[in-house]
């Protein structure tokens, strides 16, 4: 028998999210879980956030006390979209247990959900019953399947990122879950390592443009520098630095259709930052674009005058692989 005890997620916040149009207000929780079966990804410092040495009932209960605490302390009344996420993929019955995957469902039916999850895991019947579970009529999509693909291109992923799955991966899982009646949301990597500045702004102007016709939203997630990963191990060597802020305008700049990016980090070294002195402007910015979607904001602070604009665009025509990165 359960108890009615309850437990901390890892992280939980409220926020502003643009949805289907809409902006809204929103949930984030990050629950402890069993942890990623892949468990390799060179930049996740989530590996360490997980349950050590449990499984089945045990497991589902630790889970169930985080969605009680959720439950007892934010009010229903108070968001409409929930962003759920583990320490991996909330479809991996091994991690999350399917009696906790109902006591999320039954938490927040009648909201509008974002998980996030491997494609190995997204299956029809799992993704359709949990659809049903939480749709209340209330959201003409209720459930948005978010799969951190980081990059279109198969050679990037496999050896930058050493993340498991091709792109024909996540293109079946995305039929599957567009079948079930759920939407897509893809997760994009800006600047993983071993890239150079100029490769990696490519990368993400080419994987936006493939993606777009392909999924309900893009969000370009920029890569910080979080402990105990390969990647500070690459930056304590000055082997590795974060994106500049200004080729993440360039890339928005450039996207076809809306790109959602929260820049964690921004303006911080572990984070994407340029000098320091145009930073604050620019990270609220980009943070202020992803609620409204104004493309002219983000054209106003690309043509801001600071003097690293010229050192971002001499490191975007000079460095190459064998000597990268130029600056920190």
């Amino acid at each position: 028998m359960l108890s009615h005890l309850t437990e901390k997620p890892l992280a939980s916040w409220r926020g502003k999210d643009r949805h289907e149009g809409r902006i809204l207000d929103t949930l984030t929780v990050i629950f402890r879980s069993g942890g990623c079966s892949w468990n390799r990804c060179r930049m996740c410092g989530y590996r360490h956030e997980r349950y050590q040495d449990l499984a089945g009932a045990e497991l589902a209960e630790r889970i169930i006390r985080q969605v009680r605490w959720v439950k007892e302390n934010f009010s229903d009344d108070d968001y409409q979209l929930v962003k759920v996420f583990t320490s991996g993929s909330f479809f991996d019955a091994g991690e999350v247990p399917p009696i906790a995957r109902d006591a999320v469902a039954e938490a927040f039916r009648g909201k509008a959900l974002i998980v996030e999850t491997r494609p190995e895991y997204v299956e029809a019947d799992g993704v359709r019953e949990f659809r049903e579970e939480i749709d209340t009529g209330m959201h003409a999509v209720p459930l948005t399947i978010a799969m951190g693909l980081e990059t279109t291109d198969d050679l990037i992923r496999e050896k930058c990122i050493d993340k498991g799955f091709t792109y024909a991966d996540f293109l079946r899982a995305a039929e599957t879950a567009h079948a079930a009646g759920a939407g897509v949301k893809a997760y994009l990597l800006m600047k993983p390592p071993f890239l150079t500045e100029r490769e990696a702004r490519d990368d993400m102007i080419r994987s936006i443009r493939d993606l777009a016709p392909l999924v309900e939203s893009i969000s370009m997630n920029l890569c910080t520098v979080q402990s105990r990963t390969e990647v500070e191990r690459l930056w304590r060597e000055h082997a590795y630095r974060p994106p500049y802020l200004w080729s993440v305008l360039d890339v928005l700049i450039q996207s076809p259709v809306h790109v959602f990016c929260d820049p964690v980090g921004g303006g911080q070294m572990r984070g994407p930052h340029n000098c320091g002195a145009c930073d604050s402007p620019i990270v609220k910015g980009i943070a202020d674009y992803s609620l409204n979607n104004d493309a002219g904001l983000l054209r106003a602070l690309a043509e801001m005058e600071c003097g690293c604009k010229e050192e971002w665009e001499f490191v975007l025509e000079q460095e190459e692989p064998y000597c990268m990165p130029l600056t920190r």
